[in-house]
């Protein structure tokens, strides 16, 4: 499932991506099959970093990328092993609303962002995250589960006191929403609903196989129902960098 329109993207041969939180790899992967580009997946968690691995080397099997190349290596959002201005484009997909210090991680990230180049952030957006908030308590309960909401105007105000600019959102995946509304009505645990798991396997299909019926329903549905919300920033150029890290680690490479 993407969640990022790439199409949306300048991307140039020989730029350089980050993917940071990029969990099992799919916009990794997806990025992976722009042309000539160099591709790093960053994630804290040691488990989505081996699922990312076998993710793009089946990628590389398939001959399914851009004749590029990639990188995987485990890194905290708040501590990037990366020199300023180091990313052509920057991808964080679904990460914000798992950490305490989103002011931090967002000021890490334009760091590392070259001056004129991309960023991209997508969260859960607000009305459908908060009816499965209200609906179930496990949802945002659960360790590592997500601590906070944002309104659009809300991710957009931190972006730009970090240092960028937002130029465009859009929201995705509205099929979703009513899936995450009966998992979370049904029991977040549970598995053994046939109803919820009837529908993950028509999420599966549609991931899968893209009919033109369920893409038409999702790109109709999206303004409203849409589950994730996405933005589009550009740090000004002119701008080296915000802050320097002194922190900086070397990198784990996975």
């Amino acid at each position: 499932m993407i969640t990022v329109d790439f199409k949306k993207i300048s991307i140039r041969p020989n730029d350089r991506i980050l993917d940071i939180g990029c969990g099992t790899g799919r916009h990794t992967a997806a990025a992976y099959q722009q042309p000539e580009v160099s591709v790093i997946g960053a994630d804290i968690s040691h488990s989505d970093l081996q699922e990312a691995r076998k993710r793009l080397c089946f990628h590389d099997r398939l001959g399914a990328h851009g004749r590029g190349r990639w990188t995987l290596l485990m890194a905290n959002i708040t501590a990037l092993p990366f020199e300023d201005a180091s990313f052509d484009v920057v991808i964080c997909s679904e990460v914000l609303e798992h950490i305490h210090e989103d002011a931090g991680a967002i000021a890490e990230i334009i760091r590392v962002l070259k001056p004129g180049s991309i960023l991209v952030v997508s969260v859960p957006r607000y009305f459908p995250e908060r009816i499965c908030w209200a609906l179930s308590n496990a949802y945002h309960q659960t360790p590592g589960g997500h601590i906070r909401i944002y309104r659009n105007h809300r991710l957009q105000r931190l972006l730009k006191t970090g240092g960028v600019i937002p130029y465009l959102h859009h929201y995705a995946h509205s099929l979703h929403s009513p899936y995450w509304w009966l998992k979370c009505l049904a029991g977040h645990d549970r598995e053994d609903v046939t109803l919820v798991n009837l529908y993950h396997r028509l999420l599966t299909w549609d991931i899968l196989t893209k009919p033109r019926l369920t893409r038409f329903l999702d790109r109709l549905l999206n303004p409203v129902l849409g589950k994730s919300l996405v933005v589009y920033s550009q740090k000004p150029k002119g701008v080296l960098f915000q802050t320097v890290h002194s922190t900086m680690k070397k990198p784990e490479y996975f």
